[in-house]
């Protein structure tokens, strides 16, 4: 029996995230709660299955008090009347309503326990995502200081990356004792970080620490692993990883989201490059920028990547988030690049079953990390014109693969900036004067 074809998803940038005490939301940006049509539009395109968001800190803002599901509930009967599949997301890029925390166990039970709700309420959905890009969330959260609890040490990254991890598991038990048949779609970001000959042995590190959050839920982690005594030196209770080994939750599709920033460089020579990319260890100082502005003479992109995570895990994979913030036609060129590259890994063998539009109806303050609410909007597959949406040009392409039309060749001629030489800022980068 010959492979399914490669599928299209779509996925909605719906991030609730915390700065001090203030939560930004995506969706309330973009006006989705009040719009009746944008579901209907994005099945216009012949979208069959969606990310869709039911967040806790917006359904869960206060403990003890009853919840609100009439958003969630009218939503999701308009995806069933509509046929598209939704993957249920709980927790994207937060941490949880004001009333729990990551470090007293009460993120965890929470999350188990508002999953369990949304199963009952909705038993149909056989597609959760309960924690969107553990790792990654973690570092913004414990490792970089960007959002709430603002750390900025190896103990809040760990504390941070095991309490979301360990939700993700318990959530999916809490899910699956109402519906048994329910999928784990766990997405993380695609990265990989390269290196000087000096600064193997940092690249080395985070390129262990790429698979972590894929490892620790699908209960890989033990003794033997290359983390295990980093997580216990950095503050991981030994409990917690005991029960994550016992208490294995392998995804059953694993999503990759890649970004032109996903691929990091580190370099010594600081004064190759600008001030604001430098950084450090502890032990080296270095600048840390994106992969693709310099020359490396080693395989990158999404395709060495993606077959990394396959020979590694041998699970379904998606892309699951397909998004470049740029002009019209870069943005055409990135998204059939990705869908080439996707159907050139499942000839090649690779159980590759889609890749995801994103920011269906674009994002805001990604150019901020989120720091500063609302930040700057950009667009998607709709374009955000006088509250209402307006499909792009990646609509059209969208549909046009969906129904497998003709490509018209003029609305992707040429290479996308990342594959000429426009692409590389540092090999000549000098400092500037004072």
């Amino acid at each position: 029996m010959p492979p399914p074809e490669l599928e299209i998803w779509g996925g909605i940038e719906c991030t609730i995230n915390r700065i001090g005490n203030v939560y930004a939301d995506q969706l309330e940006y973009a006006g989705h709660y009040e719009r009746e049509t944008d579901l209907r539009q994005i099945a216009d395109l012949g979208i069959k299955t969606l990310r869709y968001p039911i967040l806790w800190e917006r359904h869960q803002p206060q403990n003890g008090k009853a919840i609100d599901w009439t958003f969630a509930e009218t939503k999701l009967a308009t995806l069933q009347e509509l046929q598209i599949e939704p993957i249920v997301g709980l927790v994207h890029h937060g941490s949880g309503p004001a009333f729990v925390s990551f470090f007293d166990g009460s993120f965890e039970q929470g999350l188990a326990d508002y999953a369990r709700q949304v199963a009952e309420k909705l038993p149909w959905v056989n597609f959760y995502t309960p924690v969107n890009e553990p790792l990654t969330t973690a570092r913004f959260c414990g490792l970089y200081g960007l959002w709430y609890p603002h750390g900025t040490d190896d103990y809040n990254f760990v504390r941070v990356l095991i309490s979301e991890c360990k939700a993700t598991v318990m959530a999916m038990q809490a899910i699956r004792q109402v519906n048994p048949l329910a999928q784990l779609v766990f997405t993380e970001d695609l990265g990989k970080t390269y290196s000087t000959a000096m600064l193997h042995y940092q690249a080395d590190f985070e390129n262990h620490r790429r698979w972590i959050s894929f490892d620790l839920v699908s209960g890989k982690v033990n003794v033997k692993h290359p983390m295990w005594e980093y997580l216990l030196w950095a503050g991981a209770q030994e409990e917690d990883l005991y029960f994550l080994l016992t208490s294995p939750c392998p995804p059953d599709i694993i999503g990759l989201n890649y970004y032109i920033t996903s691929e990091r460089y580190l370099d010594e020579a600081l004064e190759t490059y600008p001030a604001n990319t430098h950084g450090g260890n502890g032990r080296h100082c270095y600048a840390d920028v994106e992969a693709v502005r310099v020359q490396l003479d080693e395989p990158t992109g999404p395709y060495t990547l993606i077959k990394e995570v396959w020979d590694r895990y041998h699970s379904p994979l998606a892309v699951t988030e397909v998004h470049l913030h740029c002009t019209r036609e870069q943005q055409l060129r990135w998204f059939y690049g990705m869908w080439k590259t996707a159907c050139q890994l499942k000839e090649d063998g690779v159980d590759i079953r889609a890749i995801t539009a994103w920011a269906m109806f674009g994002s805001f303050g990604w150019n901020s990390l989120l720091t500063k609410p609302p930040g700057n909007y950009e667009s998607g597959v709709f374009k955000l014109t006088k509250n209402k949406l307006k499909p792009t040009a990646l609509a059209g392409l969208i549909d046009q693969l969906i129904r497998k039309e003709k490509i018209r060749p003029s609305t992707l001629n040429g290479e996308g900036w990342w594959q000429t030489e426009e692409r590389l800022l540092y090999t000549e980068w000098t400092q500037p004067p004072a």
